[in-house]
């Protein structure tokens, strides 16, 4: 097993932090391009949202097929392919000639973009030690938030420069760029097992852990969370499109730059859980995401950002430690146990502006922030659930 720290360490966590980087530079890079989007199809702030929506339920339902197929299969190959085709896929909606079009090729990019978050966890979980998959899961998670943020800084500068087509063209050469140097870092698999694939096996196994509760409460928590993270993030922008702010696409994208309190707060969820536990820190970052929504309230931009960086900083804490729990606690098939989190999450993310548009529609703004808190009250009362299990079987063990 790969200990912290170490040279193997190094290598495994780069490889799969760099590819995380590469999976949500592709997803996210069409976020700031919505207003436009909106513009030039004459469509509503829903049907632009499509753009990002189709992407992230595509990529929630590949998660069934990539978790248990790699362990059947492994988790290597499946990365490696599907981080590949995504970049080809990037290349191919720079030529997409419709709207309807660029949906249906965000559709198979989403689902393509599953591969390596279905399965890298899931990897950890097979070659790392315990203490060493907490230190490199908070850097991947963190890498995550960098990759949304290339994603939205290249795609609002290169779209508001060259156009949405150049934007997908310049994204998929980086992630070509990219793949080439992941393939190399990633070392072999030493400790994986392989399971052959059945049909009726890889059921059992998902409604297994949908049937424990430690585990439905973290896929909740996670979803719910993203559910209203993501979509803030798509109603921001349509915010500070209008006036007084009157943002074009490039600044609009620059925003996203508050991600870096994601970063931040991924980073440090692994010496956090040193001083408190996993589900504490579920709860402490649900608090500052309630908080930092509340913030961006204030019709001041610098206000406005300060408040979206300190949502993501909460957010991102709590993700790392759910995304974690789940790989500490799955018993057996920890690729189908991730990769259900993960449909949560994404489900989450393709679902929220169904919830969040009556709210916008209503109260602008403020009613976003009120749909939010609606949601975030629910997954703080799972967190706090969590926290009393996990605290009622410790005295259990010191009781045996």
């Amino acid at each position: 097993m790969i200990q912290t720290r170490t040279r193997a360490w190094w290598r495994a966590t780069l490889a799969l932090s760099l590819g995380s980087l590469l999976v949500f530079l592709n997803l996210y890079a069409p976020q700031p391009l919505l207003p436009d989007l909106r513009e030039t199809y004459g469509v509503s702030t829903l049907v632009a949202g499509l753009v990002m929506s189709v992407a992230t339920l595509a990529l929630a339902l590949s998660l069934l097929v990539y978790g248990p197929l790699s362990d059947a299969i492994g988790r290597d190959r499946i990365m490696r392919l599907t981080l590949l085709a995504a970049g080809a896929l990037s290349l191919a909606l720079a030529l997409a000639p419709t709207f309807e079009s660029l949906l249906v090729l965000r559709a198979l990019q989403g689902f393509v973009l599953g591969g390596l978050p279905a399965v890298a966890i899931a990897w950890m979980g097979d070659e790392f030690e315990p203490q060493a998959m907490l230190a490199a899961v908070g850097l991947y998670i963190g890498a995550n938030t960098l990759g949304g943020i290339s994603g939205r800084v290249v795609g609002g500068a290169v779209g508001e420069a060259a156009g949405s087509s150049a934007s997908f063209l310049v994204v998929g050469l980086i992630t070509l760029v990219g793949v080439a140097v992941f393939w190399k870092l990633l070392p072999k698999a030493q400790a994986f097992t392989p399971r052959r694939f059945e049909l009726r096996g890889a059921l059992a196994d998902l409604a297994a852990h949908l049937r424990n509760p430690t585990l439905l409460a973290a896929y909740l928590l996670g979803g719910l969370n993203f559910l209203i993270f993501i979509n803030q993030y798509s109603y921001i922008t349509f915010r500070l499109a209008e006036a007084p702010f009157g943002l074009g696409a490039q600044l609009l994208g620059l925003i996203f730059l508050t991600y870096l309190g994601g970063t931040l707060g991924s980073s440090l969820s692994g010496r956090l859980v040193r001083y408190l536990s996993q589900p504490a820190c579920m709860m402490m970052g649900i608090g500052i995401l309630a908080v930092g929504t509340l913030v961006t309230l204030v019709d001041s931009l610098p206000v406005i950002l300060l408040g979206l960086t300190v949502n993501a900083f909460g957010f991102f804490l709590a993700h790392a430690m759910a995304s974690s729990w789940v790989g500490r606690h799955a018993g057996r098939a920890r690729g189908s146990a991730s990769a259900l989190y993960l449909v949560f999450y994404y489900g989450g993310a393709s679902l929220g502006g169904f919830w969040l548009e009556p709210f916008w529609q209503l109260a602008a703004w403020p009613g976003v922030a009120f749909g939010s808190w609606l949601v975030l009250g629910v997954t703080l009362g799972l967190a706090a659930w969590l926290w009393r299990r996990e605290g009622s079987a410790r005295c259990g063990r010191v009781a045996a």
